[in-house]
């Protein structure tokens, strides 16, 4: 099973863990993993998931870090990326047919792998575009999951040249007339530090391209029309106050200032109006929190490991949700 992962000498996997795939939405094949901590009792799992264009070697070092928490971790590669099935014949188009098949892959691997084989209580931890899927799903998982920790939420989009009041309806007509599977174009998120807008973290970021240059075969170019159509509109919908009201599921919000893909205005405004959310600013971050700079990805860390009951120092958000 353990072919299944992708290992090199500077990205080395956490000491202890299982790996397959599981059957997703609609017959769609999802690579996952299960990293278990040497600590002993488990304090619970975290259910980790990823940004788009993201794999489960890139959150090795996490994973890590998690472990050393006594925490277990589950994840899988979301649909359309990574070791997971693709959508579309051409490989490098990221695409996705409807937002609600993120959810329905969540809901499966909680139920078919996370519940039997981990540890109590469950946390999520996501970043991005996970992150949006878990602010979806989150008014279902209040019986199973019991904190939630969101990095750099996809809340909003900033682009370098059109407003997302342009793009939005761009992309919407692009699927209403058949163009929805075309690629939007250039993926601006592939630029070296001090250019790139993801991290600040030269060391952090030449790995991972060293990486998906030993391991092409896992990365995804450009979005199609329809991956941000889906994604756009699923963005204003966990914004609306009705649908944050429904959310009790404490959470945090790890918010970089100096996100070059989300607008930070974008978090704040999701954190005035979500009452079991809790904003903590990253100042000086970029978009990948977990792959920054140590002064920035620490503080991420560190929240995380405060706000989880059961941690050294946990906080009590509990009246939040109520």
């Amino acid at each position: 099973m353990h072919d299944i992962l992708n290992l090199t000498p500077e990205n080395p996997a956490p000491y202890d863990y299982t790996a397959g795939y599981f059957t997703g939405h609609k017959g769609v094949k999802l690579r996952y993993a299960i990293f278990r901590s040497v600590i002993s009792p488990a304090r619970g799992t975290v259910v980790l998931l990823h940004g788009r264009n993201e794999f489960i070697e890139k959150y090795f070092e996490t994973i890590r870090d998690l472990n050393e928490m006594g925490l277990w971790v589950a994840t899988f590669d979301l649909r359309g990326q990574g070791g997971s099935d693709r959508i579309l014949k051409d490989r490098q188009k990221g695409h996705v047919r409807r937002f609600k098949d993120y959810e329905h892959d969540l809901s499966i691997f909680l139920e078919e792998i996370v519940l039997p084989d981990t540890r109590l209580p469950f946390f999520l931890v996501a970043h991005s575009t996970g992150a949006l899927v878990a602010l979806s799903a989150a008014p279902r998982l209040s019986n199973r999951i019991s904190r939630m920790a969101l990095a750099a939420p996809y809340v909003g989009l900033r682009h370098e040249t059109l407003p997302t009041g342009i793009i939005r309806p761009l992309a919407a007509a692009a699927c209403w007339t058949g163009f929805g599977r075309l690629s939007t174009g250039h993926d601006r998120s592939r630029h070296s530090s001090p250019g790139n807008p993801l991290t600040s973290s030269v060391e952090r970021s030449a790995r991972t391209a060293r990486f998906i240059e030993a391991h092409p075969e896992l990365a995804v170019g450009a979005p199609t029309f329809r991956w941000l159509h889906e994604t756009l509109k699923a963005a204003r919908h966990v914004s609306r106050q009705e649908h944050l009201t429904q959310i009790t599921i404490p959470t945090l919000i790890l918010a970089p200032v100096l996100d070059g893909i989300i607008p930070y205005s974008a978090m704040e405004e999701l954190s005035r109006n979500f009452r079991a959310g809790q904003l903590v600013t990253i100042n000086g971050g970029r978009h990948e929190l977990f792959c920054e700079r140590d002064i920035y990805r620490a503080q991420a860390l560190a929240a995380i490991e405060a706000f989880m009951p059961g941690l050294d120092g946990g906080m009590n958000l509990s009246e939040t949700a109520a």
